[in-house]
């Protein structure tokens, strides 16, 4: 493919899989020059399963990475033509997937060999031998959900716990959560680390970030954004926005006479 630019289609996950990914993607970049991206924080993990040329991810060229959540973001550099698919996993996706504890990967990008072995050799060979991005993404996700549903099984207090913090939008506090599944401080932070990666706070932190991005892109005034998601003033939302995103409220937020974006 020699047009240039990024062009991706995207697939629903299988009903087995939904409650692991998000979403599957799959996508070819090609640039007339290197083009530099800062990756904001996400509620989420990402998976790709790469061929073509490497991209670097915080200065480390890989093709195939694996990655867990983060409470920063993450600089990539595209140089030469690369494709793929992209996977947005959940917390207790890549649990499984990866049957290791998410604090080993908290900020983190690796090679995916390092953490799926011959697995990811075996996919990333078949994805790269199916032409059509329909088939492309149908391969993957049974490719998946058949790796996933082996991985470990997790009990259902963190995915509970999880799930209340991203219904609140990341305002519920973190002593109503250990109260409510009647355990402590200590133990709610012990068991989100090896099933999410990030304390509870850190989780609530990135995900009021995600809902402030979101109402910004929608149009939703600054002010308002910071009022309705529980930031001190509207500094702190910007400080947010630089640590998490590396931009700023006002780079997102539509122009007058511009649709707000799709995502």
């Amino acid at each position: 493919m020699s047009t240039l630019g990024l062009a991706m289609v995207e697939a629903t996950p299988s009903p087995a899989l939904r409650p692991y990914v998000t979403r599957l993607t799959a996508y070819h970049e090609h640039y007339e020059r290197p083009v530099t991206r800062s990756e904001a924080a996400m509620p989420g993990a990402v998976l790709i399963l790469g061929f073509g040329a490497p991209t670097e991810v915080d200065g480390r060229p890989v093709t195939s990475f694996a990655g867990g959540l983060g409470d920063r973001f993450t600089l990539t550099r595209t140089s030469e033509p690369a494709e793929g698919v992209q996977v947005f996993l959940t917390p207790f996706g890549a649990r499984r997937l990866y049957d290791l504890p998410m604090r080993h990967l908290t900020n983190v990008v690796v090679p995916v060999e390092d953490v799926l072995g011959p697995w990811a050799r075996a996919a990333v060979a078949r994805l790269a031998e199916t032409p059509s991005w329909t088939d492309r993404l149908a391969l993957a996700d049974r490719l998946l959900a058949r790796r996933i549903l082996t991985g470990p099984e997790l009990g259902p207090e963190v995915p509970w716990a999880w799930a209340r913090l991203l219904g609140s939008g990341g305002a519920l506090r973190v002593s109503r959560l250990a109260d409510s599944l009647g355990w402590s401080h200590r133990h709610l932070v012990a068991r989100f680390h090896d099933q999410v990666g990030l304390t509870p706070k850190a989780a609530a932190r990135v995900i009021r970030f995600e809902r402030a991005a979101r109402l910004v892109r929608a149009g939703t005034p600054i002010a308002e954004v910071a009022a309705s998601c529980g930031f001190y003033d509207q500094a702190h939302l910007n400080r947010e926005f630089r640590a998490l995103g590396d931009l700023t409220p006002g780079q997102i937020r539509p122009r007058p006479g511009k649709p707000p974006r799709a995502d």
